[in-house]
């Protein structure tokens, strides 16, 4: 996939939270590659430190800057130490999350599952934005991005947890963009459906790729770049009147 430009990005500095892999690297890469400086944000600091040596060889501006997105106090130490490396950020993209419980019943699922899927997908984005939102207020700009997924937009075979969760994320964004948008300040989602990235190519068979890609009007797996792509128009002042919305970068498998 050849990767737009938009000048206007150049020189922005964007946060990117769950950066050191995935859909999180690669939007940091497309970033990067329109002349943003990068604040690569995780909690594997050698995963960090590998993205940056990447982005710094390509010629970007960037920096690892480890945070645990369940924890306030880990969260502001990430944004005083991203500001004073890198400067006041413009570009927030709150994409951490995850949780490795199993699909189960409700009733069957434990407080502990439900509680992590919770905190790892839900309150980490609340925290980040709670963290970032006051600087953008007082410089009165921004743009933020954050991370659902299709689990959340209709019922699938994703924990519960999980997808309670991704549907917090999609009213967290929209409560947020009601809230701010007065500031100049837009909040977008992303809402994925089955992306392949370097952990789920080397955990699911073909068999099984093929599987999930026949669910898709576009009979393909997604790919990061496809949520990288969508990511950076949303940055960008192409979507200047864009604000509270979430894209399905889903391959059609969701049509309302």
């Amino acid at each position: 996939m050849s990767k737009p430009t938009y000048p206007d990005l150049k020189g922005k500095i964007a946060f990117v939270t769950g950066g050191s892999g995935g859909i999180g690297a690669e939007t940091c890469r497309w970033l990067a590659e329109n002349g943003v400086k990068v604040a690569v944000s995780g909690r594997n600091q050698n995963a960090l430190d590998q993205i940056v040596v990447e982005l710094r060889g390509a010629g970007a501006e960037a920096a690892a800057i480890p945070a645990e997105c369940t924890n306030a106090e880990s969260l502001e130490r990430a944004r005083s130490d991203a500001e004073k490396r890198l400067g006041p950020i413009d570009i927030l993209v709150a994409f951490a999350g995850g949780g490795t419980a199993m699909p189960a019943p409700v009733e069957m699922t434990s407080e502990s599952d439900w509680r992590s899927g919770i905190d790892h997908n839900l309150t980490a984005t609340f925290l980040t934005l709670k963290t970032f939102l006051p600087g953008m207020k007082v410089r009165r700009s921004g743009s933020i991005l954050t991370m659902a997924s299709t689990a959340g937009r209709a019922p699938s075979p994703a924990s519960s947890a999980y997808a309670a969760a991704k549907a917090g994320v999609i009213m967290l964004t929209r409560h947020v963009a009601r809230e701010v948008g007065g500031f100049n300040i837009r909040a977008n989602c992303l809402s994925p459906s089955a992306i392949l990235t370097e952990r789920t190519a080397l955990h699911m068979p073909e068999e099984k790729r093929s599987q999930i890609a026949a669910l898709h009007p576009i009979s393909r797996l997604g790919t990061p770049a496809d949520v990288a792509a969508a990511a950076l128009f949303l940055a960008s002042e192409s979507a200047s009147w864009i604000t509270g919305a979430t894209i399905d970068v889903a391959g059609g498998r969701l049509m309302h």
